[in-house]
């Protein structure tokens, strides 16, 4: 008996937004990278992660070695579009006198 050896898919998808989400969960391409460049290991992110098999992590970390310019400009569009979105909402809602104003507001419900 051989071992069959077949192309694995990755466990990366784009969801409508154009975020990569590992494994089908809500956990972001760019969360474990970080946590990879931040020196965790794939178990420490699956201990830090649950929703995440410990498999896809690893095939997430071999892409993002494989790929790592593409992933880290994928990661910058993704911080520079984070910090568009910040800004926007900045600019949309006063934050003057907000702890008041959400003080105020729980003194008057309580």
């Amino acid at each position: 008996m051989s071992l069959a050896i077949a192309p694995e898919s990755l466990p990366l998808i784009e969801d409508s937004d154009g975020v990569i989400r590992v494994g089908g969960t809500r956990v972001t391409l760019e969360t474990v990278v970080e946590a990879f460049n931040e020196g965790a290991t794939a178990e420490e992110i699956a201990a830090q992660y649950p929703a995440l098999h410990l498999g896809d992590i690893y095939a997430t970390i071999t892409y993002y070695l494989r790929h790592r310019a593409d992933v880290d400009a994928y990661v910058q569009r993704q911080e520079q579009r984070a910090e568009t979105v910040r800004q926007e909402n900045l600019a949309r809602f006063d934050q003057k006198g907000i702890r008041e104003r959400l003080l105020a507001r729980k003194a008057q419900s309580a």
